[in-house]
Parts: C-alpha cells; structure tokens; sequence
C-alpha cells in the first residue's frame, strides 16, 4: 500500500517547510543542504508540482506546497505520538515558544523550573520578541503566547490568562503619604492603551494625578518598570498577572487595591494538529495546570 512513498524525501520536505530554510533542516536532519535540495528536487519532479518559492532569505511554500504540508506534517506528528506512548520511558525533545520579553521575565521564566522537573526530557527554547508571529507562515515557532483581547479562530487556543491593572508601589512608598506621586508608565508599542488605563484608574480612584501632569518615569518594558517600583521610585500601574511574584515576596504591594481596571489576556495558541506534538501537549497541559485549572 505504502511501497511507492517517498517516506524520506517527504521527511525531508516536512522540516525544510518547517523551518522555512533547507540549510536549518540539513542540521535538523544531520544531512548536507545539497541533500536536502536533492530529496526536494526529487520530490517536486514526482509530483509535478513545486513546493517552494525561492526567496532571499530562505524558500516560502506555494499554495500546493502549504497543502501538502499541512498533512505529511499532521500525519508525522500522529506518528511521533504513537511512538511515544508505547516507550517505556519518554523520548527528549524539544519545543520552542513566543513570548513577550516582559512576560517571560516576570511570569514564565520563574515557574519554568516546574516544567522541567515534570518533564526532564522536554527543552523549552524561549524566543522573546515584541512583534507579533505569524504561525501559520513560521512553522520553527511550536507556541505563541499573544497578549490581546482578540479571538483566533484559525488557531488552537489552549491556556488563558486573565488580568486586570492595578497601581503598585514599594511597601514604604504607598504608607508615605503622596500628594502628587511620581507615576511609571511603559512605552507600549500602542502607548496610548497603557495612558488610558492610567486615566481609568485616576477616574476610578478619584485622584487628577494624570490630568496635572505628575511627573512621570516611562520605561520601554515592564519588569524594568517594576524594578523601578520595587527601588521606591513611584507608583506604578501593572498588570496583575506581571506584578504577582513581587506582591507574593513582598516587594511591591496594592496602592488602592480596590481600584482595578480592566485588562486583556495572555493566550497559548499553535497551528492546529502541532497540539498533538508530545513536547507540544506536556507545555500546554502543565501551563494549564499553573494556571490552577
């Protein structure tokens, strides 16, 4: 049934689409590019069709090649599965994940360790980047987790966190009192949502801090903020799920804690099928599982 597949040229074909770049799968696969070039050229001739488009930074998949990837791509992702749950013992593995740089350094990195003492054979590469990915075109990024209040419904949706904002201050700083406090904002790539939520808060609290123009300490990331925070510097306006370590060890603690307002959300997403990737499943089911659910 299966004797005229070109099993390795298609193995070939999958990591190269992947990882949008015939050298990378030549590491990947431990063989040469020209190898890989080679099962490629082979594979599209049988076909009749090409699968890549030649571009100066690597190869793009044509619209018949994206097809074709979605399924070999699915069907070996069933199979690595099925290997895996017949092992007596896991096989290692890798996964690599998109982050926010704040996010990673205030929420992920610190409860990692867990990760790795549930899954010792799994790596976790972190890629921390400000742009958005776009993981139908990326297939080296296995899971994104985007802070929006968008849905995405050409993705697999897994862990969500809510938040919402608060304003925060060292423990000596908010008993003192502040008259006009000296606020921390972040320079958001849309600055002016962070800026109404300052107003927001202000509003709600009943304080004209924002509309005085009280001096303010801008960062352009959040775990520089809260540092600043934490040193005394000034209030500032955070995210409850960024600021949860520092209250829990009491660095920071609520200015107002009955003022809040509201937030977006941190979502783990992947291409459909890549959930079933064992790394992949264990991330997602212990991300799960920090997130108390």
């Amino acid at each position: 049934m299966f004797a005229s597949l070109p099993v390795t040229a298609l193995r070939t074909f999958e990591s190269a689409a992947r990882l949008r770049s015939f050298k990378q799968a030549a590491l990947e696969l431990a063989v040469t590019p020209t190898a890989v070039s080679h099962q490629i050229k082979a594979l599209e001739q049988q076909l009749g069709f090409a699968l890549f488009d030649r571009i100066p930074r690597g190869v793009r998949l044509t619209p018949k090649g994206e097809r074709l990837f979605a399924g070999v791509h699915g069907a070996l992702l069933d199979v690595a599965t099925v290997l895996d749950a017949l092992r007596p013992t896991p096989s290692s593995g890798s996964l690599c994940v998109s982050v926010t740089h704040s996010f990673a350094a205030l929420w992920l990195v610190p409860r990692l360790g867990r990760f790795y003492q549930a899954y010792p054979h799994y790596l976790v590469r972190l890629e921390a980047c400000a742009e958005v990915i776009d993981l139908q075109q990326d297939a080296s990024v296995d899971i994104a987790i985007r802070y929006s209040s968008a849905n995405y419904p050409q993705l697999y949706q897994a862990a969500r966190l809510e938040e919402s904002f608060g304003v925060y201050g060292a423990p000596g700083f908010c008993a003192a009192e502040q008259p006009a406090p000296t606020l921390i904002t972040v320079r958001w790539r849309d600055s002016t949502l962070y800026e109404t939520r300052w107003r927001d808060w202000c509003l709600a609290a009943g304080v004209d801090w924002w509309q005085r123009h009280t001096t303010l300490r801008a960062y352009d990331e959040e775990h520089y903020a809260l540092q600043a925070a934490v040193a005394g510097q000034g209030l500032v306006l955070a995210s409850s799920v960024m600021v949860s370590d520092q209250v829990r060890n009491g660095l920071l603690v609520p200015y107002r804690p009955d003022i809040r307002v509201p937030g977006a959300a941190y979502t783990a997403l992947c291409v459909p099928g890549r959930e079933r990737h064992p790394p992949v499943r264990a991330f997602l089911d212990w991300l799960q599982q920090e997130l108390g659910g």
